[in-house]
């Protein structure tokens, strides 16, 4: 009785939300097209969701995803435009297949329903999560993460229909973004990651808490190599899609070594930092002057105007006084830095930060190949760290809930691409870490009885129930097995009663017998108890 109620409420809030969309797309002035794919992009997400939610564990409830799908249509999108391939509109798009305008709250996108969601995504991020304390990372961080993000929420439409669960790599936006954030999602958990995307509290510090939690989970050595790196990565994934900030980033990483150089001569440090400050005081003084002359502020105006684009054109006396008013503020800001670079004691610690700085762009002047290959590096160490966490999670675990989704966890992040060819689970780089990881999750599963014993041969039951981590079935515990031999060879085949998984070959050598290796040939095996 009880679940026919759980069944007509699902019907009914299934309803509401389709009736709440169509009710928001009325007052929309958006094409019929439009309104037709963002109901289709509902249904389907309602009909793939549950999927979703067994295979991940740790993501945000249907309901909460529908009702952010819905506020987005209706509080950030003025209008949607599906622009067909073929008309002449098409080359508006310059090759993207999307373009979004976030001030004008506008998306023209081809009638790709995948590509519609991500840029419904892309359309509601703030450009930047991180506090600009944290100079040089603050834009290339919230990039990754944004990123990351946006092809997490495409995910239940790209992969999942109700039925299985296909991952296509190649209709990933970024395979390396999106690796990093469910690496992330799975360290720290899908909420904390959600907070710190849609923080509106400038004064929270979101990056500091991610060290904080990383520091308790995992240990302080762990945290400061981890955020190391995912610094460095979060930079080198930047500068390969922008070359703006590429030039930006070249010409910080040339003013970084100059002041390691400066500091290497204590006289010349402070004289240097002497004539920063005067300079400072008299650009103070320059837009105090300015903002308090109502004649000097109309022809700032009308000159700022005169070299910026139509679209970034400064609207009114009033908007040009609030932007001087923040510069104001900024170089007050530098002058306190410079002050503090006086304080004998702070020498050191700001010698220490350059240099972290100096590690984080060592390579945005080399060539590409050669930032290229360091992503793959950088990602790689990045994965071992990743799999120390997750020893560190199954040492932790102490019921068999914990045990059940560190395997669901540990399955997903198996299968996750590297590259479009290239699981992580097929990595080799990192083979013998994972051998290990596999090793003591199925140890401690088998010892607190999640799974079963197949035989008494520990290489035996290895070389079988490592396959738990490479199974597309969607519910684990569901799971069944057989083993058949034919001619000199045994296979294991995984499957449930809605589909069977390909036959794997054993690494099992032929001169070996059933009954030496206690194998149960032929036989049906559920493998969770």
């Amino acid at each position: 009785m009880l679940k026919n109620k759980e069944n007509l409420l699902d019907k009914i809030v299934k309803k509401d939300y389709n009736n709440e969309l169509e009710t928001i797309l009325e007052e929309k002035e958006f094409e019929e097209n439009a309104k037709s794919i963002l109901l289709s992009i509902l249904y389907k997400i309602e009909a793939a969701y549950k999927d979703v939610e067994t295979v991940k564990q740790d993501v945000e409830k249907k309901e909460e995803y529908i009702k952010n799908y819905i506020e987005i249509i209706k509080s950030k999108i003025n209008k949607l435009k599906i622009i067909n391939m073929t008309s002449e509109e098409s080359k508006m798009m310059q090759g993207k297949t999307f373009l979004i305008d976030k001030e004008k709250k506008e998306i023209y996108c081809f009638p790709i329903e995948r590509k519609v969601l991500y840029a419904i995504s892309k359309i509601s991020k703030k450009d930047k999560i991180l506090n600009e304390k944290y100079e040089i990372i603050d834009e290339t961080i919230s990039d990754l993460i944004n990123v990351g993000s946006s092809i997490n929420m495409v995910e239940p439409l790209r992969d999942f229909n109700g039925y299985s669960w296909t991952s296509i790599p190649k209709e990933i936006e970024s395979i390396k973004h999106n690796l990093i954030f469910q690496n992330l999602r799975i360290l720290l958990g899908h909420e904390f990651l959600n907070k710190w995307i849609t923080n509106s509290e400038y004064m929270l510090d979101y990056f500091e808490k991610f060290n904080n939690i990383l520091e308790e989970n995992y240990g302080k050595t762990f945290a400061t190599n981890l955020t190391k790196i995912f610094s460095k990565i979060s930079v080198l994934l930047d500068i390969r899609f922008n070359q703006d900030l590429k030039q930006r980033l070249m010409n910080q990483k040339e003013e970084v070594n100059n002041k390691l150089k400066l500091m290497d001569n204590k006289e010349e440090f402070i004289q240097n930092i002497t004539n920063e400050k005067i300079k400072l005081t008299r650009l103070i003084k320059e837009k105090d002057t300015i903002i308090n002359n109502k004649q000097l502020l109309e022809q700032e105006y009308i000159k700022r105007n005169e070299n910026l684009k139509l679209e970034e054109k400064i609207f009114s006396i009033r908007i040009l006084t609030d932007i001087m008013i923040r510069e104001r503020e900024k170089l007050f800001g530098k002058m306190e830095e410079l002050n503090k670079a006086l304080i004998p004691q702070n020498f050191v610690e700001i010698k220490k930060e350059l240099e972290k700085k100096e590690k984080i762009l060592e390579y945005v002047d080399k060539p590409e190949e050669t930032i290229e290959q360091k992503i793959d590096e950088e990602i790689i160490e990045f994965q071992k760290l990743f799999l120390k966490a997750i020893e560190k999670q199954i040492e932790k675990a102490e019921t068999k809930a914990q045990i059940i989704k560190l395997m669901y966890h540990y399955r997903y992040y198996n299968l996750l691409p590297f590259e479009q060819d290239l699981k992580i689970g097929d990595l080799k780089e990192i083979e013998k870490a994972r051998e290990k990881v596999t090793k003591e999750l199925l140890n401690k599963a088998k010892s607190m009885k999640v799974i079963n014993e197949y035989s008494k041969n520990e290489d035996i039951d290895y070389e079988i129930e490592k396959n738990i981590f490479y199974s597309k079935i969607i519910k684990l515990e569901d799971l069944q097995m057989k083993v058949t031999k034919e001619k000199d060879n045994y296979f294991i085949q995984l499957f449930d009663e809605k589909m069977f998984e390909e036959k794997l070959r054993l690494k099992i050598s032929p001169k070996e017998t059933k009954k030496s290796l206690g194998l149960k040939v032929n036989k049906k095996i559920k493998l969770f108890e």
